[in-house]
């Protein structure tokens, strides 16, 4: 698999109520990496004429993310099959090598212009996948 990475650090703005990682980025965070990869790998073209959705994300939590931790977040996408690409999320507090969460998330490749649903053509596979 051709991961992409991310390194940060969770912030204040980043906590819920009980000085945990708000769930709520956790799925922001996963939504992120996921653009950041598409935008990474495919060029202005390419992202004009072709948008992903979500159509579902399973998240497990492992552990909670603190304030002042440095994040590493790792995604892949572990396969494709018609419009439907499997995306892998890792996040992972990087000190300590311990993951917090992973999130596996079918994305729709649609037309950009007709929204309707379109098989993820092998050119693409080959740039996120070996």
């Amino acid at each position: 698999m051709k991961t992409y990475s991310e390194v940060f650090d969770v912030v204040p703005s980043d906590l819920d109520d009980l000085n945990h990682v708000n769930n709520i980025r956790y799925v922001e965070w996963i939504q992120d990496i996921s653009k950041k990869h598409w935008t990474h790998v495919t060029d202005g073209i390419i992202q004009k004429s072709l948008i992903w959705v979500v159509r579902n994300h399973n998240i497990t939590y492992h552990k909670s993310a603190l304030l002042g931790d440095t994040i590493l977040i790792n995604t892949y996408i572990e396969s494709n099959q018609g419009p439907i690409s499997i995306r892998v999320v890792e996040i992972k507090n990087k000190k300590t090598d311990e993951l917090l969460v992973k999130a596996v998330t079918e994305w729709c490749l649609l037309d950009a212009k007709t929204f309707r649903p379109k098989r993820v053509p092998e050119e693409i596979q080959s740039l996120f996948m070996p």
